[in-house]
């Protein structure tokens, strides 16, 4: 399969799989602890964002022309920042209604998530030297653990 169709796969099943657990849970979230995870998840994410210019940014896999490689704030500690975010926040979403069905799909979004960070490790070091250093001193998505 051609490089950007993966990673376009990847994007659509990673939106398919949260849009499945938004629709099925729907917004409303009972438990407080279902809302913190959720809150902490959007918080992290907007953490993050602030450390990555909107530029730099991509929804894909694929790295944008002239990126540079961010270092700072949340990508001191993990790779990927914004993936561990969306999994909070799903994981917000399941845990106030759990289910066989809704752990199966947050099981695959996972799945997809760390598919689409190996993607773009690799064209990350095909691109900077810099990134192997980077990759050996943080963690791929789940700080100071994984």
């Amino acid at each position: 399969m051609k490089s950007q169709t993966y990673s376009y796969l990847l994007v659509s099943l990673q939106f398919i799989f949260i849009a499945i657990l938004l629709i099925k849970h729907g917004l409303h979230i009972p438990s407080n602890f279902a809302l913190f995870i959720l809150f902490l998840g959007c918080g992290f994410g907007l953490y993050t964002v602030r450390h990555n210019p909107l530029g730099n940014f991509n929804i894909t896999p694929e790295i944008k022309e002239n990126a540079s490689l961010i270092t700072t704030g949340a990508y001191r500690y993990i790779r990927h920042p914004m993936y561990f975010s969306v999994l909070l926040m799903m994981l917000g979403i399941v845990v106030s209604q759990p289910t066989i069905l809704s752990l199966f799909i947050y099981m695959l979004l996972v799945v997809t998530l760390f598919l689409k960070a190996q993607k773009e490790e690799m064209l990350w070091i095909k691109q900077s030297c810099e990134y192997q250093n980077y990759r050996q001193k943080t963690k791929r998505i789940i700080p100071f653990v994984l």
